[in-house]
């Protein structure tokens, strides 16, 4: 912009000493005239027609950054609209804190205040127990005094005593009766106040977690429980058969009903332990257990290939061995969540697992289930740990920031091998970092717990009987 007000400023300059010098040379020559009168003409011309390029280009150049400039305060109203109401929602949040705070402190100076007189109240019941019992000892000893005054016919003076005591004992013990029936109120307060203290110190307690409310399945249809075999608290036991079986199924077919720990021998592959659940009317393979957080699954990549934890408590099965099992043939992939609230939820695909020449590929089509889906369907997923990321995005490594191996898919919102966190643990980087089931769609499921396992779709290819040693 500056070198076209200096051409513009230097133009007219350079215009004026040219006719100068055309009108000094009339002096010397008179012929010339005509010709440098036309040669001004041409040059003015020509410096015209540029002048003119140039308003045009200057208008144009004007119009684009009128342009661009409308653009940019646009965005800047509508990220001042988007501040204003985020600054609105805070601030109602910070009040509503602030009311919560003052009506538990009157509730803890109430509390207090009741705690006192319920002492007081207990000393007295106490107070009261010891004179009744005085008292009804007293009214022992009057029975028996009765009793034996009614064979001796007592004079009108003893009568009249007699009866006196029995008003007074009666007297008493309504006073009793009243002051016990007092302390039941006065109980029944106590409690109602606890719980209201209680209630909105949890709520204090959880005001920066208000999100957890929502991450659960409450609202939904609940999946019905499964029906438990019938001794299956027997999950401690080795259980190791004659014969070789290709998985959990084919030895439920063979007539294992007791979910445990099982040894079986994939075509193909060296045997191996792998836990059996029997239920839904035949045996899944569990490849994925988590219940409370006591294994870190925050494992390297070799890890994940061979394996982890204990069959019995939390483990990952192992890429290597699940894949000897569902090269077999075709499989369905169960995935069962439970959220804080205890709530259960489901979700199966058909899938095919690729083995270590592609990185362990997954590749998902869902079948049906209690839960929106969260996970890419018909989409080649690699699976990726912190030590060996093959799906680095934007240079966001997806394992080593979400803190667990998984099937990655540009980094997202669902990881069911992530940092086990309670519901009570503050701060969004850590929420993130949890169990949690996000569709694109919906809100985020925190999880309490998780189960992968997996079943053969075509039952008959293994129907498999133990055999003899030796076979």
């Amino acid at each position: 912009m500056k070198i076209i007000l200096v051409f513009l400023f230097i133009a007219p300059l350079a215009l004026s000493a040219r006719a100068e010098k055309d009108y000094s040379s009339l002096d010397s020559a008179a012929s010339p005239e005509t010709k440098s009168r036309f040669a001004m003409l041409d040059d003015v011309r020509i410096l015209a027609n540029g002048l003119l390029q140039l308003g045009h280009g200057l208008k144009d150049f004007v119009h684009k950054t009128k342009g661009q400039m409308n653009d940019i305060f646009q965005k800047l109203y509508i990220f001042d609209r988007s501040f204003n109401e985020l600054s609105l929602q805070t601030s109602e949040i910070k009040e509503e804190e602030e009311q919560l705070k003052q009506t538990t402190a009157r509730l803890q100076i109430n509390n207090e205040e009741m705690k006192n007189l319920s002492q007081e109240m207990n000393l007295k019941i106490e107070d009261l127990i010891q004179n009744k019992i005085q008292l009804q000892e007293q009214v022992w000893g009057l029975e028996d005094k009765v009793t034996k005054l009614a064979v001796i016919h007592p004079s009108a003076q003893e009568t009249e005593e007699i009866s006196s005591l029995k008003a007074f004992m009666e007297q008493q013990d309504n006073h009793i009766k009243q002051l016990l029936k007092i302390m039941e109120d006065q109980h029944v307060q106590l409690d109602r106040q606890h719980d209201q203290i209680m209630e909105l110190e949890d709520k204090l307690n959880h005001i920066e977690l208000q999100e957890l409310a929502e991450n659960s399945f409450t609202g939904e249809q609940t999946e019905p429980e499964a029906i438990p075999s019938s001794v299956r608290n027997a999950t401690v036991v080795t259980h190791k058969y004659e014969g070789a079986a290709p998985d959990c199924t084919a030895l439920y077919n063979s007539g294992m009903r007791l979910s445990g720990i099982y040894t079986i021998k994939p075509n193909g592959s060296e045997a191996f332990d792998v836990y059996c659940e029997m239920k839904y009317g035949s045996s899944w393979t569990v490849i994925q257990n988590r219940v409370d957080g006591s294994l870190d699954f925050n494992q390297t990549w070799d890890a994940y290939v061979n394996g982890f934890g204990d069959l019995n408590e939390e483990f990952w099965l192992g890429l290597n061995k699940t894949y000897s099992i569902t090269k077999q043939g075709d499989y369905i992939l169960r995935i069962e969540l439970q959220d804080w609230k205890d709530n259960k939820r489901f979700i199966e695909y058909a899938f095919s697992l690729g083995g270590l020449e592609t990185n362990y590929t997954l590749q998902l089509s869902r079948i049906s289930g209690s839960i929106p889906n969260a996970l890419p369907e018909q989409t080649e997923l690699r699976f990726s740990t912190a030590d060996r990321d093959l799906d680095t995005i934007n240079d966001f490594n997806c394992p080593e920031n979400y803190l667990g191996g998984w099937w990655h898919s540009e980094c997202e919102e669902t990881n069911l091998n992530g940092k086990y966190v309670a519901p009570r643990s503050k701060g969004r980087l850590d929420r993130r970092k949890g169990l949690y089931w996000k569709p694109k769609k919906g809100r985020y499921y925190l999880l309490k717990s998780t189960k992968i396992m997996i079943h053969p779709t075509d039952l008959k290819s293994f129907d498999w009987i133990a055999q003899p040693d030796g076979f």
